[in-house]
Order: C-alpha cells, then structure tokens, then sequence
C-alpha cells in the first residue's frame, strides 16, 4: 500500500503570511492546508500522511504555545515549528521544551524554514513506521482482561505467584492461571520477553493505574 503524501499545515491568521508560506511550498513540490485559525486546523483534522504544523505563535482565542500543551496533554504526536515576529527568548525555550522543532522569526528565511519542515515530517514518518511496527503487539495487549493487565504488572516487578495472589485477593492457582494466559495471549516466551514487550508499549503499573481511572471515569 502506497504512503499518503506528506502534508504541511500552515496556521497563520496573517492572508499574507499564508500566501508566501504556501508559495514557497509548492514551489519545492509539498502539500499543504493553510488555514487561519486553530478551530479551523480541528475541523480539518489531521492529514492522512505524515504531516507537520507550521504553527503562528499569536493567533486569536488561545496562542500556540497553549495548543502545543493541549495537544501534548491529549498525547496527539505532532511536529510543531513556531514561527512569530514577536519572539522573545523565554517564549522560544517554553517552545522548545515542549518538544517544538524549531521557533523561527518573522521574517522567516526559507531555507531555514525548509530545513525544520523536512526534519518534522522525517520524524512524522518515522512515527508512523514506529506505530505499524508496534499495532500487532497492540492488538494483542488489547486482547487481556483488566484484572490479567493487573496481573501483568505485577509479575513485572518480580512479584512471586502467592505474593500477587495475596495483594489482589485471588487464590494462587487463579493467579497462575492468569500468568498462562497472559504469555499465551502475548505470545510471550519469557518474563523477559514480556518485560521487552510492555517497554515497547510503555506499560507500566503508572500506566495501568492511568487506564483503569479513565476506564472508570468514562462509565460514570
């Protein structure tokens, strides 16, 4: 199956702005939406291809920086390069940690602008083949039961089969038995394998505690 065509998204709410950004990049053959505002970028939704957000800094309603966080606190992957006339360096360090590719200013030479453009969509694509790679251990971590996930961690902190059976109330032939099934269902050959899957899916008990409150605030 062929790769959707990477995509830039320019949101920009200066017409101008957008114009020269959207020149630039069809002159060096890349697609790209560009949009005025945030609302319209969640409207749109995100390309089918590996994409990258050329992202104003001011823009009306909330700024770009505190999209960066929100989209960052609903764990949505995007590489984000800043672009702004009115930067500052405290403004440019909060972009960078926040795990921006680059804060440019206005006005932005196009190498330069090129270059970040290039290297997020590189890390975009790079994503994406992370995540093939990892839907069939997806699919089947999937397949556990809440209380063989709760298992899982447990045997992953190099809990014995009775001291697991005594924290989770269970007998410790139940425990055993879940211990089976959870190798079966993994396709696990060992602990250690087990162990080299759940970093893979960055499971942990932090993780498993994260899941089961959201699990029980979404049946509220």
């Amino acid at each position: 199956m062929t790769e959707p065509q990477p995509c830039v998204v320019i949101v920009d709410d200066d017409p101008d702005i957008r114009e020269a950004l959207g020149s630039l990049l069809r002159s060096v053959g890349l697609q790209f939406r560009a949009l005025a505002s945030l609302p319209e970028f969640l409207k749109s939704g995100r390309p089918e291809g590996p994409t990258c957000l050329v992202l104003d800094v001011r823009l009306p309603g909330r700024s770009g920086l505190d999209f960066q966080r929100e989209l960052a606190a609903a764990n949505i992957d995007v590489p984000i390069i800043f672009i702004t006339a009115y930067g500052d360096i405290p403004m440019s360090v909060q972009a960078m940690k926040g795990g921006a590719i680059e804060f440019l200013t206005k006005p932005v030479r196009d190498q330069d602008l090129l270059d970040a453009i290039n290297l997020g969509l590189e890390r975009d694509r790079a994503r994406r083949e992370a995540e093939r790679r990892l839907a069939p251990l997806r699919q089947r971590f999937e397949t556990l039961t809440p209380r063989e996930r709760e298992v899982m961690a447990e045997v992953l902190k190099g809990r014995l089969n009775k001291q697991i059976a005594g924290d989770i109330g269970v007998s410790e032939v139940t425990v055993k038995a879940h211990r089976g099934q959870i190798m079966r269902k993994m396709k696990a050959s060992s602990v250690l394998d087990l162990a080299r899957m759940a970093e893979q899916l960055d499971f942990t008990p932090k993780t498993l505690q994260a899941s089961e409150a959201q699990a029980r605030a979404n049946t509220r």
